[in-house]
């Protein structure tokens, strides 16, 4: 991680490594990721993937509910996931900026933004974590 973050995506996450995320920081409050563009993970017409899109934003995502689970918890797992797409990817970078809307003791809520190298939106992903005891 470039900044002093409370958790290493990659370090406890190995899909987060296998799909090539970088991070970035990781806090309570928000937990950020970037995916290179590489034609390995492309689509047709040099599109990156909408899969890979919707893994960085689940693996940023799901580190977020767990930055954010309530004493006692074991760990969360994903229940539900909505995402828009909103443009195409075909070079550069995707940043995911995870931030969580709703910290219950049952299920915690995180929208996540990705967003191209230029800072336009992407994508935006909803998902909801269930909290495993």
């Amino acid at each position: 991680m470039s900044d002093a973050g409370e958790l290493d995506l990659r370090a406890i996450m190995p899909f987060a490594a296998t799909l090539g995320l970088e991070p970035v920081s990781a806090t309570a409050d928000e937990v950020r990721a970037r995916l290179p563009w590489a034609e390995s993970r492309c689509t047709s017409g040099g599109v990156l993937h909408g899969g890979a899109l919707m893994a960085l934003a689940d693996s940023t995502g799901g580190a977020c509910a767990f930055l954010n689970l309530p004493e006692g918890a074991a760990g969360t797992t994903t229940i539900e996931s909505k995402t828009n797409f909103f443009r195409a990817v075909r070079d550069g970078h995707v940043e995911a900026v995870s931030r969580p809307l709703h910290k219950g003791r049952t299920v915690v809520v995180v929208e996540t933004e990705l967003v191209d190298a230029g800072g336009r939106l992407v994508a935006k992903v909803t998902q909801t974590q269930a909290v495993l005891r």
